[in-house]
């Protein structure tokens, strides 16, 4: 972090990845919550010698800059308040003549967690927003149970024994797919035999007992059930848009699945066939669509990933299917080890349950270490839609993959695109339509770019700097860029267009109508209803119940404008803080007519 970087974040505000202290004569205990913090979540910046004041950052100086210096790394080198080592270094500033220190407190390994205080696991602090918060028990479980040496999986469940707890028809159709997949291997008929072979049982004191992994991929649903209280998948199929619906409704499919996990598989893929855009066939031995097209690939990718990662020690909570007429959010308990940025490289990653991972490859239902999330992403740009969302939660200890079924490039993007005067290749103009589809305030990030499909950070930079000399980005950081101002406003006009002539297939020829002729929302027709001054946008998305300001945007306010029903008080900086939405004549008329 150079100077410049420290102004702009102290212009901001203290969150998951940036705390500061006041420390002006002394380290404060608090510090080392923060430090115990960052190291178990995702690293992150603390700063001494800047205070909070109404709200806003001030630097106000540490007044002995050595001996707070020298304490603070004593401390964190030493080993005695805490637990790990902690290897950090100073970066030392000097802001209106006050001294203000910086320390990158980096995450700790896997094997290295949890970092607690004074000796005791309990003294455990997560980083959440702008806060340290101390472990709960089961928080603390979690931690400890990715830190263990043997992996959780792998583990030999001496209570049971081999003969009684597989699910022979399981075993038989693994062993047929492992023999199509695997022909040079000499075939092992006998069910056991062969489980002995591939370690999913274990011989012991001259008795075999199966593993954790051999139980929940071939077990019999009562010892699944034993090992595992809880469902390996809950499936749900919700025919809404996922911003209209809400935890009371009801879905209109749903599949609790509690079987093993390779049942699971085959029961998932079966309600997957129901509802595909198109029939299809599947290869048998892999149940892959013969054709691979895009929309299949990516969920069975991100369902794969789902089964092989999820933290099957949590008890908890169970990994969730939820399929929206717009989105299909993927939820698992247990996060990747890697960070986004690395789940995007081609490299292989360490994973949470070795052997469940190595029996979906060994039959091809896992492609290649490291290339599960790439394929997804890859394979969703091909469709040209909106890249996937991915949440590594490393506080919660939560995976979140969100598939979107909305364009990249949508008809308002085309046409800025026709007046820009810069020639752009496709890759170039994706990366433009990302940094646009983006909410208010929301950096473009070189991962990001690399969302779509880039291979490397390198050459998203490459991508990023060529936008950045058209005048088309500017620069935040050397990792973060945002559309320029005059392009942002362009674009929220072409946007408005596109509305506008939507609006008016909609409505019919005449844009004069007033009335339920418009085709305007329930929604939309209370938003006017309640309009007699100039207003701000979260006011209005508070009288409709709308939390998600880009979706308020598209769906309720975007449409008003284009109709000429509303208009903003600052129409020439469309993306101003200070601006404001009025009723026009239009509008005014047809709130009168509805209230008659």
């Amino acid at each position: 972090m150079n100077q410049d970087e420290l102004l702009a974040r102290l212009n901001g505000i203290e969150w998951n990845d940036f705390e500061c202290k006041k420390a002006q004569r002394g380290v404060p205990e608090d510090a080392y919550r923060t430090v115990s913090a960052f190291a178990n979540t995702a690293g992150g910046w603390l700063v001494f010698g800047v205070s909070e004041a109404n709200g806003r950052l001030e630097v106000t100086g540490v007044e002995e800059p050595d001996k707070v210096q020298n304490d603070f790394l004593a401390v964190l080198r030493g080993g005695q308040k805490l637990n790990r080592v902690i290897a950090v270094e100073p970066h030392r500033f000097e802001i209106d003549g006050k001294h203000v220190f910086a320390f990158y407190i980096p995450e700790m390994p896997r094997l290295e967690k949890p970092v607690y205080l004074k000796g005791d696991p309990r003294q455990s602090y997560l980083r959440r927003g702008a806060g340290d918060e101390q472990f709960t028990q089961s928080e603390l479980e979690r931690f400890l149970r990715d830190a263990a040496q043997e992996r959780y999986d792998g583990t030999v469940l001496t209570e049971l024994a081999a003969d009684a707890c597989f699910d022979l028809d399981t075993v038989k159709w693994y062993q047929a797919q492992f023999a199509r997949r695997n022909p040079e291997h000499a075939e092992i008929t006998d069910p056991i035999a062969f489980l002995l072979n591939w370690n999913f049982v274990v011989e012991q004191g001259g008795k075999l007992h199966p593993t954790r992994a051999g139980v929940l991929l071939f077990g019999t649903g009562r010892f699944v059930r034993q090992i595992l209280p809880r469902p390996v998948l809950d499936y749900q199929r919700i025919d809404t848009a996922f911003e209209q619906w809400s935890a009371e409704q009801r879905w209109h499919d749903r599949y609790v699945f509690e079987e093993n996990v390779f049942q699971t598989w085959q029961g998932l893929v079966a309600r997957y066939m129901r509802i595909a855009e198109h029939p299809f066939s599947l290869d048998p031995a892999t149940l892959r669509r013969n054709d691979d097209p895009p929309d299949y690939v990516a969920f069975r990718e991100a369902a794969i990933n789902l089964l092989i990662h999820q933290d099957y020690g949590d008890h908890g909570r169970k990994a969730s299917i939820k399929l929206f007429t717009d989105r299909t959010v993927f939820w698992n308990p247990g996060d990747a080890f890697a960070t986004e940025a690395e789940l995007l490289d081609p490299t292989e990653k360490e994973v949470r349950n070795p052997a469940i991972v190595k029996a979906f490859r060994r039959i091809g239902l896992s492609d290649q270490a490291g290339t599960g999330i790439r394929a997804i992403f890859r394979n969703w740009h091909e469709l040209g839609r909106t890249p996937p969302q991915l949440k590594n939660d490393k506080a919660r200890k939560e995976f979140e993959l969100v598939l979107i079924n909305k364009p990249l490039v949508t008809e308002a993007m085309q046409r800025l695109r026709q007046t820009l005067g810069a020639n752009l290749t496709p890759e170039q103009a994706d990366v433009l339509a990302l940094s646009l589809s983006l909410p208010d305030g929301e950096p473009l990030t070189l991962t990001a770019i690399r969302s779509l499909g880039i291979s490397t950070t390198q050459q998203a930079r490459a991508v990023a700097d060529h936008l950045v000399r058209q005048q088309l980005l500017d620069p935040l950081s050397d990792t973060q860029f945002q559309a320029r101002e005059a392009i942002r406003q362009r674009f929220a006009q072409e946007a408005q267009a596109q509305a506008r002539d939507q609006a008016g297939a909609r409505s019919g020829p005449s844009r004069d109508q007033v009335g339920p002729k418009l085709g305007l929302s329930a929604e939309q027709h209370r938003m006017l209803a309640q309009m007699t001054d100039e207003h701000d946008v979260a006011t209005l998305m508070q009288w409709v119940g709308r939390s998600n300001r880009s979706k308020f945007r598209e769906v309720v306010l975007t449409p008003l404008l284009a109709l000429d029903l509303v208009e903003m008080t600052i129409p020439d900086k469309p993306n101003s803080s200070k601006q404001r939405y009025r009723l026009t004549a239009q509008g005014r008329a047809l709130r009168d007519e509805v209230g008659q």
